[in-house]
């Protein structure tokens, strides 16, 4: 008797090894696909014969000419299908290229087949013994081609019918998805949402604003209306994702789109871009959440990678701040030039830990070396100096936090001063070539002690460079998107715990930039400074805070004011309303790249400027606040002093 419990894997083969159904038409998928081939011909054939006698079987074309006929019809196709590569195709993608090499195997044997035919019956040997053939009607031949054409092509629509349609299965409730965009992107993304094995979408129409394509259908899905029509269109039709399918929109198209929806619970997809879907990276079935940096990001930076890698290659590359969000990206940017050495220098070891096994994991080729290290420590930054010899010196670490340190005043001046101070004279000491310090918009006619200590030290790193063999440059930019402790993670943990979304005020600007094009315009700029230069980044336009805040609400999918409250708390003690950052006016001059400007100032006098340093640092350490600022004054007399509230109260 047997067992009742089967066992059905094969004793010592791995179940996944086990051949099923369609592994084996898989294996044998080429002889499948000629003898279907073969099948199509013979029924072509017979279909033609049909045709040219009035769909009649006769006996005179069915048993005597049509079996010879066919013989040879089926070599001469086989061979030039075979040419035509007919018998590689994967049916379940057919498309219109797939149909001309049809049309065109076709219509290349039935020019053989028709010529050898008339060659011969022009023979006598051989006409004598194709008698038979002779009264065959020459409508045959072409009738043949037509019917060869439409059974091939429709047996592999059928293929493809059956995995987009039939094969598909539903993964529970569908959900209502809207394109927008009726152009190519957006056609092939509504093609790869029908081949998808497992149906998520239930694809509803599109969305275009171009007037020429009023009232279309794309397989099958009506052109709704216009952008400006989305909300009605929305709610009308319970629409829960949009697909932005426009590689090639902008910055400004985009915030259109999210602007104009705010107001409903909706998700936002986009595709990849059109250079990510020319170059292979990514489909456009790759579909993504919009981000925020997709509203804000500027167009591709332009940079001259000759001289960058003429600046950077083959030498010993030292980062301060390592671990920061600014550090760790001037770090991916740089292994991408090929250095000879990269030292990762951090005070915070985790930031450090985790930077530097991203960077070992992307670059295993590149030689690095993770230092631990106090910016302000004189003795143990000479110590790595010393032994590492850095030629190029990227500047990135700073306290940068302007509550903070308000709060903090004799930190902001220890490590933004006293530390840029002990990393530049190590750098002009032990001979480093080339030194960037990477400044803030802040440092502008400063309001708070951040902005200001930032001005002192690019002050210093200015007059240092008179007498320094070294070329030292400073190079200035805005916010970055993404930055640990900015805006945005601020506004998305908010929203994640339910709000509210805190602003300040309701008129308050920023100028935003993407962290990996701020550090691309770092390098560029370093690659431009003969030394003493204070270069400024070209940040676009500013944006207002609220605006923004709105924006991630509603990426977010909730109502602004209704699922999550926006509320404003008031300045903090430093904040300015507006940044000034601008490339363009009577203090700045041109450079050859477009979004990098020099500003022109008067330096300071030598004497006063490290007399007031030495002075600044001396009060520092009380951190008296405004024992602090009046040394500031004396360096920095465009400051002005902003903190008249209870900073308690921030």
């Amino acid at each position: 008797m047997a067992d009742s419990n089967i066992n059905t894997e094969v004793e010592g083969q791995d179940p996944s090894e086990i051949p099923t159904p369609f592994s084996l038409l898989l294996t044998f998928r080429k002889p499948l696909i000629v003898l279907a081939h073969i099948f199509i011909f013979a029924v072509s054939l017979m279909l033609a014969f049909l045709l040219a006698s009035n769909m009649q079987f006769r006996s005179s074309w069915f048993v005597e000419q049509y079996p010879t006929l066919l013989v040879f019809f089926i070599l001469v196709k086989l061979i030039v299908f075979g040419l035509f590569k007919q018998y590689r195709g994967w049916w379940r993608y057919v498309g219109i290229s797939d149909l001309i090499g049809i049309a065109s195997s076709s219509l290349v044997s039935t020019l053989i087949i028709v010529s050898s035919w008339f060659i011969m019956l022009n023979t006598t040997s051989i006409r004598r013994e194709l008698q038979n053939l002779t009264e065959v009607s020459q409508s045959v031949f072409m009738l043949d081609m037509f019917a060869t054409i439409l059974l091939l092509a429709g047996l592999r629509m059928v293929i493809r019918l059956y995995y987009e349609e039939f094969r598909t299965v539903e993964s529970g409730r569908l959900k209502r998805f809207l394109i927008i965009g009726a152009g190519n992107a957006g056609e092939a993304l509504l093609r790869e949402i029908h081949r998808m094995p497992v149906a998520e979408y239930e694809a509803i129409g599109f969305i275009d604003d171009d007037p020429a394509k009023k009232g279309i259908n794309i397989h099958g899905m009506p052109l709704l209306g216009t952008v400006e029509q989305l909300p009605k269109i929305c709610k009308d039709r319970n629409i829960e994702e949009i697909a932005i399918a426009m590689p090639s929109a902008t910055h400004q198209q985009l915030r259109r789109v999210i602007q104009i929806c705010e107001g409903t619970k909706i998700r936002f997809r986009t595709v990849p871009s059109i250079t990510d879907i020319a170059s292979g990276k990514f489909s456009v079935s790759q579909i993504r959440d919009v981000d925020i940096s997709d509203l804000l990001g500027r167009e591709v930076v332009n940079l001259d990678l000759q001289q960058i890698e003429a600046f950077l290659k083959d030498k010993t590359i030292l980062v301060t701040g390592a671990g920061g969000s600014i550090g760790s990206e001037m770090c991916r940017q740089v292994c991408s030039f090929e250095p000879k050495l990269l030292l990762l220098v951090e005070q915070a070891e985790n930031p450090l830990f985790y930077v530097e096994r991203e960077l070992r994991k992307k670059f295993p080729q590149i030689n690095m070396k993770a230092v631990i290290c106090n910016i302000t420590d004189k003795t143990r930054v000479e110590e790595v100096f010393e032994k590492y010899k850095p030629e190029v010196v990227i500047h990135a670490a700073a306290h940068k936090h302007v509550p903070l340190m308000e709060l903090n005043p004799g930190e902001a001046v220890k490590n933004n001063i006293i530390g840029t101070r002990t990393i530049a004279d190590a750098a002009g000491c032990y001979d480093s070539t080339n030194f960037v310090m990477i400044s803030t918009d802040k440092a502008v006619n400063p309001t708070s002690i951040m902005g200001a200590s930032k001005r002192v030290a690019e002050t210093y790193i200015q007059d240092l460079n008179k007498t320094s063999n070294t070329h030292f440059v400073t190079v200035r930019f805005g916010n970055v998107l993404g930055s640990d402790g900015s805006v945005v993670p601020i506004f998305k943990k908010q929203i994640a715990e339910g709000g509210p979304v805190t602003v300040t005020h309701p008129e308050m600007q920023r100028y935003f930039m993407t962290i990996p094009e701020a550090s691309q315009l770092v390098l560029q700029a370093a690659t431009m400074g003969k030394g003493g230069e204070i270069f400024l980044l070209d940040m676009g336009e500013p944006v207002k805070i609220v605006d923004l805040a709105r924006e991630l609400i509603t990426l977010s999918g909730f109502i602004p004011g209704e699922d999550i409250e926006v509320a404003f708390t008031g300045l903090r003690p430093g904040e300015k309303l507006f940044e000034e950052l601008s490339i363009k006016g009577e203090d700045m001059q041109p450079t050859r790249h477009a979004k990098i400007g020099i500003w022109k100032n008067i330096p300071m006098d030598r004497d006063k400027l490290y007399t007031g340093i030495d002075e600044l640092v001396a009060v520092a350490k009380t951190q008296d606040h405004e024992k602090i600022v009046q040394k500031i004054k004396q360096l920095v007399p465009e400051y002005i002093d902003s903190k008249k509230t209870d900073i308690t109260n921030e």
